[in-house]
């Protein structure tokens, strides 16, 4: 019994001895109890040191440790291609704030021995917490989505080029699609295991494209399906260059079965970064210069190259007025998206596009897989509904009596109709439409010279241009540039019946100048032969 006793009072002396100890050291838990809002000192979060923080000292001062961090480059890579976005870009934050409390409660949890147990292996050692860090999804997402046109790699398909009248065989190449979803989910586990806040490379996750076609498929690639080939040998040397540069342009398309082309979306923009010059256009019914002036040649030509070919043609338009190097309805302008030619390669095989300028000839030939009858036959026949003559107009010119200049020539307006003939041993066994078009008139404009230190002579003139008539304009202006001033010819008002006793005026618009000689077509040198047309819905690309 009394050795029981001495052994519980030993254990007693014990705990109190210990306690005292407890008591006694610098670090005691019960000293720490006063400033119990604080973090143990040693305690670090990442790189920062939080001892002696509250609680929420501690967050601020890691939080702005993060935000200075937030401006590393990060470089999100898909395949060969990557871009280079900032942190911040990605919502980067700290993701495990709640460390913060766990670190104010080192040596203020558990019992009395786990206490001074965390006290002292402070004391000993640092206590480090690793930052996680973490970024936002929807950020990343905004990120991903409107790099993915720089990441993603279309597949380049199996193709052929023509050389010496041969075709050679090209491999096709695999694409790449970023798949966006998974790429968000592949950054947020990146920054969440462990980054060490430098600047990372981080793979996304992208969709294998498979190229289409194979040498197997191309191979049959290699009969005539539809030809056609234009002149151009009188177009200004702008024009040709604009005739050649969109023909390069379009030579060489291999178009699989299904697929659609568009001859804009080939050859655009047109403007001088791409090569073209400034050459004559139509535009509202007048000659303009415009960038890529002679395109339409190009559509024309491979328009009817198409027909031949008889594959689908979805959209096509005619210009404005009637176009000299094709008969009316066969022709097919350019003008944006507004007016476009497109066409569907709508047979079993791949086709394949060649064109080419040579001797001021613009050629197209369509090749694929021959099916068609060898006696069957297509032919194309233009079909003139009806005409609209143009009117003569006359106006006055800032230049001396006897000055008469053509300033643009006539267009007739024309409805016409395009017919497709099917023969089969030369008998007709099919015809229906293809088209119709609607070709506008546009006036012959003609400047008179109506300047002179003889009244008599303006007078005369300016009656002859009131009369709208070319004859008497000219015979008038002949013998005024021959000295003698005839009479002023009597004009009829129409409104009032009577002869008008003023003559007409000079019309101030005009502004021809004296040394301005007859004018011709700026585009070819003859007949306009390009219409431009302003697309009324975008007022942009004119009509080459």
């Amino acid at each position: 019994m009394k050795k029981r006793q001495s052994i519980g009072i030993f254990l007693v002396a014990v705990g109190i001895i210990f306690a005292a100890v407890l008591l006694g050291t610098g670090n005691s838990v019960f000293a720490k109890e006063k400033d119990d809002t604080l973090i143990p000192g040693n305690v670090y979060i990442g790189e920062v040191a939080v001892g002696g923080m509250t609680v929420e000292e501690a967050k601020e001062a890691v939080a702005d440790y993060v935000k200075d961090i937030t401006d590393v480059d990060v470089v999100l890579k898909a395949g060969e291609k990557s871009v280079t976005v900032k942190a911040d870009e990605l919502g980067l934050t700290w993701g495990n704030t709640k460390v913060a409390e766990e670190a104010a409660n080192i040596g203020k949890s558990g019992n009395l021995i786990k206490r001074y147990k965390d006290q002292k292996d402070l004391e000993n050692e640092n206590k480090i917490y690793d930052i996680v860090y973490t970024v936002d999804e929807e950020k990343t997402r905004a990120v991903l989505t409107e790099k993915s046109a720089e990441l993603n790699q279309k597949a380049v398909n199996a193709s052929l080029k023509r050389e010496n009248g041969a075709f050679i065989y090209e491999d096709g190449k695999q694409g790449i699609v970023m798949n966006i979803e998974g790429s968000v989910q592949s950054v947020v586990s990146y920054f969440n295991n462990g980054w060490d806040a430098k600047a990372p490379e981080i793979e996304l996750v992208a969709d294998v494209e498979e190229p289409e076609g194979n040498k197997e498929s191309l191979s049959r690639v290699k009969d005539v399906l539809g030809t056609y080939h234009t002149d151009f040998s009188s177009s200004t040397a702008e024009r040709v260059i604009n005739i050649k540069n969109a023909v390069d342009k379009i030579d060489g398309t291999v178009l699989y079965p299904g697929e659609e082309f568009s001859v804009y979306e080939a050859i655009a923009p047109l403007d001088a970064e791409n090569g073209y010059e400034l050459a004559g256009a139509y535009e509202n019914g007048t000659t303009v210069q415009s960038y890529g002036g002679g395109v339409c040649q190009v559509s024309t030509t491979l328009y009817n190259a198409i027909l031949y070919a008889e594959l689908n043609v979805t959209q096509r338009s005619n210009h404005s007025m009637l176009v000299h190097y094709v008969d009316p309805s066969r022709d097919a302008a350019i003008a944006g998206t507004y007016k476009d030619l497109k066409f569907q390669n709508s047979t079993d095989a791949p086709i394949y596009i060649e064109g080419y300028t040579s001797g001021g000839i613009v050629y197209f030939t369509i090749y694929g897989e021959e099916t068609r009858l060898s006696n069957r036959k297509v032919e194309y026949q233009s079909e003139t509904v009806s005409q609209d003559t143009p009117p003569v107009q006359i106006a006055a010119a800032a230049a001396p009596v006897g000055y008469v200049a053509v300033t643009q020539k006539p267009n007739v307006g024309q409805s016409a109709k395009l017919w497709k003939v099917v023969t089969i041993d030369g008998v007709e066994q099919e015809r229906e439409v293809v088209n119709t078009s609607k070709y506008s008139s546009s006036p012959k404009i003609i400047a008179v010279g109506n300047v002179s230190d003889d009244p008599n002579a303006c007078a005369a003139i300016n009656a002859a241009i009131a009369t709208q008539d070319e004859a008497t304009v000219r015979a008038v202006a002949a013998q005024c540039a021959a000295g003698a001033a005839p009479a002023a010819p009597a004009t009829t008002d129409p409104a009032a019946g009577a002869t008008p006793e003023a003559p007409a005026t000079t019309d101030p618009a005009a502004g021809v100048t004296p040394e301005a000689p007859a004018t011709t077509d700026p585009a070819a040198g003859a007949t306009p032969e390009a219409p431009v047309t302003t697309d009324p819905a975008a007022g942009t690309t004119p009509v080459q």
